[in-house]
């Protein structure tokens, strides 16, 4: 826009005060009443950008004119007019003259802001909550960028762009449902993390982030990942306020706790009520303490058996591959723009990595490359976080057709080696791993790690991710000691220059666990998983999802080892925490279950697991269909125990049911079906029933050989039971010849030490 344009014959646009991904941010001025005003733009979105993803942020920023209109108090910015002018919807606001909590944080070189600041601003933004909750609004994204302090001392509240009405819960359903994550990660409240019902007490447990944050100088869950943030905010109680900060008076560090209570019920009441107790607490007085179960005073542990907000809340599928964003004190990354408070005026604008440094791209052959227009640069951006949103929601396909495309323009615009191309191709490489090609995300991934340790060093964390994830699809494709040594070399990295206690370095020493086993070295990858899961049980706690994944892994190690009565009790001990944590219907809860009847199978206490697998039968059914692969992998394991008690009939019917259930859904050759046929085998076999037996194991060994090769362990196996069959039947020329076959075959194929 020129500098010169005016706004639906009224509004000039004078200076451009900030740029996000979807539009800008001019101070301008009226030219009606003569006054300075800020006019935020959205930007009319190109045919290239997808419809649906384009109407739900024009309907948001007409949500945002209308909410933020209806609003009059000190405390939150002032809307003078909004509308629509040549394709372009405007918002004209009181421009304000300050500084936003993130930028005073940054300004103040990460250091917490002076305590009596902190009180004022907490009292301020209290008595402005308590005005928009009577409103019957809540904001929702309650943030530092989010709260202004001006020159005069006065604190506002800006951007209601993802607000909820209560009165019009309709609208904001449709908003909701498109996989948009709402929220910052470091901000969020459990019920807002879980997908509960969000209200006015959402925005106090936001509040309670955001004091802790300018009262102590980092977040009360500081950690890079969002996953780890998510989980941290559901499950484990903040340290103290005051442990970090001695001078904080007594009365601010009971607020704060009570404010990040895991459940509404156990925060103040309102925000009115936290105004008066804040004023209370400021002037010396005694404040009163409600009598509600809040948070107790005590260093970071899981809640016990507490529920998160929503009952048997999880996380929802999109925070799974989140990046945590930036906290209010992180500075930027390097290579980026200076961040601009008005840019943070709406939840829908960001400028991301793409808008800074990008004069210094990346030319081939040192030739200088065009500097690619902003325009474009947003459109890649915004189509960058539309594959991931589509990776979030499982689409893994069409999110990888999205990256591949952003991947080509950006490399084009920017060069091979640019961060941005970078990051694009190893969203590629990801969605290969998770479609089933392995091969291409390897040489994906090869090609990303080699990029990025050319243009950011080989030990930078992007780097040491692109290169643990080329171990991951090594080990995908069976390649286990390649991976190993992918994996060690990239752990030597880590824990130089993270520590031995970061989570990154825990996560690559998990897989090197799990990849140990694979290559047979059980004790040593017993000895790892157990050291991961009690370092993550201390930094995390005990029924830490990540935690609860490692054990999982020292119980499966135990049963390799022939450990099984310990297997079991870890593997209840698993399903106990996950039960109470994500749920007893969550699929890891599930999962664990199943592991307690193999490890009683394995025990000879078949009674005990097929009750067991009766009622887990029940459970997959009811949460996941009769037909799904775990129902099935369930009802396999019932019939597998009714063999083990010598009830063979009942056990063949069991198998050749499932057997031709997951031929029909998974396919003849795949190798839960070809199980399900060997078990069909079985049966016949201890009912005698040997030429029979004999088409099923032969049918088995031929299938597995086509999928998997003659000399593979699989294949070999069934063989053997191939030949056994034969000398059941008297042939046994037959079957010492098969005997022999294989033999040979082994000795060829002598996996590596």
């Amino acid at each position: 826009m020129a500098e010169t344009r005016l706004i639906q014959s009224r509004y000039r646009l004078l200076d451009l005060i900030g740029r996000g991904g979807m539009g800008e941010v001019w101070r301008a001025r009226d030219e009606s009443l003569g006054r300075q005003v800020a006019v935020k733009c959205l930007k009319p979105m190109g045919p290239q950008q997808d419809r649906s993803f384009t109407r739900v942020l024009r309907e948001r920023f007409r949500r945002e004119a209308r909410v933020a209109a209806s609003l009059q108090h000190r405390g939150v910015t002032v809307v003078h007019d909004f509308g629509e002018s040549e394709g372009v919807l405007y918002l004209v606001m009181e421009l304000l003259e300050g500084r936003n909590l993130s930028q005073l944080l940054e300004d103040n070189r990460q250091h917490p802001l002076p305590v009596p600041d902190v009180v004022d601003i907490a009292e301020q933004v209290a008595d402005a909550l308590g005005y928009t909750h009577q409103q019957g609004i809540v904001h929702r994204d309650l943030k530092p960028a989010n709260i202004m302090r001006l020159d005069d001392g006065t604190v506002k509240i800006c951007d209601f762009g993802i607000a909820r009405l209560g009165h019009d819960i309709g609208f904001t359903s449709r908003l909701t449902g498109t996989g948009i994550a709402m929220g910052t990660p470091h901000y969020m409240s459990p019920e807002q993390i879980s997908g509960g019902d969000v209200d006015h007490r959402s925005d106090l447990y936001s509040l309670g982030c955001v004091l802790y944050e300018i009262a102590t100088g980092v977040p009360p869950f500081d950690l890079g990942d969002a996953w780890a943030v998510l989980v941290g905010h559901r499950d484990t109680v903040p340290e103290p306020p005051r442990t970090h900060r001695a001078e904080l008076p007594g009365f601010f560090d009971r607020v704060v706790l009570d404010l990040l209570a895991k459940t509404p019920d156990a925060r103040p009441a309102d925000a009115d009520a936290l105004r008066r107790r804040i004023a209370v607490g400021r002037t010396g007085g005694q404040t009163r303490v409600p009598a509600t179960g809040r948070v107790p005073l005590a260093p970071p542990a899981p809640v016990p058996a507490a529920r998160p907000a929503a009952e048997g809340a999880r996380l929802p599928p999109w925070t799974r591959n989140m990046t945590a964003g930036h906290k209010a004190a992180a500075p930027p990354p390097a290579g980026t723009a200076p961040v601009d408070h008005a840019e943070d005026l709406t939840g829908i604008w960001t400028t991301g990595t793409d808008l800074g440094g990008l004069s210094g791209a990346f030319p081939a052959g040192g030739a200088t490359r065009p500097t690619p227009s902003p325009e474009l640069l947003s459109t890649l951006a915004s189509r960058h976080s539309a594959g991931l949103n589509l990776a979030r929601l499982g689409h893994w396909e069409e999110a990888g057709e999205v990256h591949r495309s952003v991947a080509a323009t950006r490399e084009h615009a920017l060069g091979p080696d640019h961060p941005d191309t970078l990051a694009s191709r190893y969203e590629v490489g990801f969605t290969l791993s998770r479609t089933g090609h392995a091969d291409e995300a390897l040489r994906e991934f090869g090609r990303v790690a080699d990029g990025r340790e050319r243009v950011l060093g080989t030990d930078h964390p992007e780097t040491l991710a692109a290169r643990q994830e080329t171990a991951y699809v090594l080990g995908q494709l069976g390649r286990h000691f390649e991976a190993h040594q992918v994996y060690a070399s990239v752990l030597a990295s880590r824990e130089r220059t993270m520590g031995p206690d970061h989570p990154d370095t825990l996560r690559c020493r998990h897989n090197l666990a799990f990849n140990l086993g694979r290559l047979g070295r059980l004790e040593d990858a017993y000895l790892m998983a157990r050291e991961v899961a009690d370092a993550r049980s201390r930094l995390l706690g005990a029924t830490h999802p990540d935690t609860l994944v490692t054990l999982y892994e020292v119980a499966y190690t135990l049963g390799q080892l022939d450990r099984w009565g310990e297997a079991l009790l870890t593997y209840r001990e698993v399903a106990r925490a996950r039960s109470g944590v994500l749920g007893a219907d969550h699929p890891d809860t599930l999962a664990a279950r199943y592991e307690i009847g193999i490890s009683l199978g394995r025990l000879g206490r078949s009674a005990e697991a097929l009750e067991l697998y009766r009622v887990l039968v029940e459970d997959r059914t009811r949460v996941d269909g009769p037909d799904a692969p775990e129902t099935l992998r369930a009802r396999h394991g019932l019939g597998v125990n009714l063999g083990r008690m010598a009830r063979w009939e009942e056990a063949l019917v069991e198998a050749r049911d499932v057997c031709a259930l997951r031929e029909r859904t998974l396919g003849p050759d795949h190798p839960d079906t070809l199980v399900s046929r060997r078990e069909v085998a079985v049966g016949l076999g201890w009912l005698g029933r040997w030429a029979d037996a004999l088409i099923d194991y032969r049918e088995v060994a031929d299938a597995r050989e086509r999928v998997l090769g003659a000399e593979h362990p699989d294949t070999l196996a069934s063989r053997n039971d191939e030949a056994h069959c034969l000398e059941q039947l008297g042939r046994g020329t037959e079957a010492v010849d098969l005997y022999r076959q294989v033999a040979a075959l082994r000795r060829q194929h002598v996996p590596p030490n």
